[in-house]
């Protein structure tokens, strides 16, 4: 959810660690450009993974693009400059990646304390 107590969703894009980072991160910010002009996308985050304390594959970077809806997510990626993009990710990570889409909801501590 959103400040507003809005549903939120997020496309979120798990890149594995891959054996030429220097190649994925020189390519990195053609893909973010072209995933900043997918329609409907309202926010975005990416978390490069410092620590990995438990799991099956090697996370390098975390990717979030936050939507209003799963429906406008899927739009977004079938749009144009979507299947652009979701062609270079997959190009610059040689496929060694996972995308879900997933309702987002958030929470202030304060407001957990309650």
């Amino acid at each position: 959810m959103n400040a507003e107590g809005t549903p939120m969703y997020k496309l979120v894009i798990l890149i594995e660690q891959m054996d030429d980072p220097a190649t994925f991160e020189n390519t990195w910010p053609a893909f973010l450009h072209l995933a900043e002009d997918m329609p409907g996308l309202l926010r975005e985050s990416f978390s490069r993974v410092d620590t990995v304390l438990f799991a099956q594959t090697h996370p390098y970077l975390i990717y979030e693009l936050f939507f209003d809806s799963a429906e406008s997510a899927q739009a977004a990626m079938a749009s144009p400059v979507g299947r652009k993009a979701g062609r270079l990710l997959q190009q610059i990570t040689g496929g060694r990646m996972s995308l879900f889409i997933a309702d987002h909801k958030e929470n202030s501590l304060d407001n957990l304390q309650k």
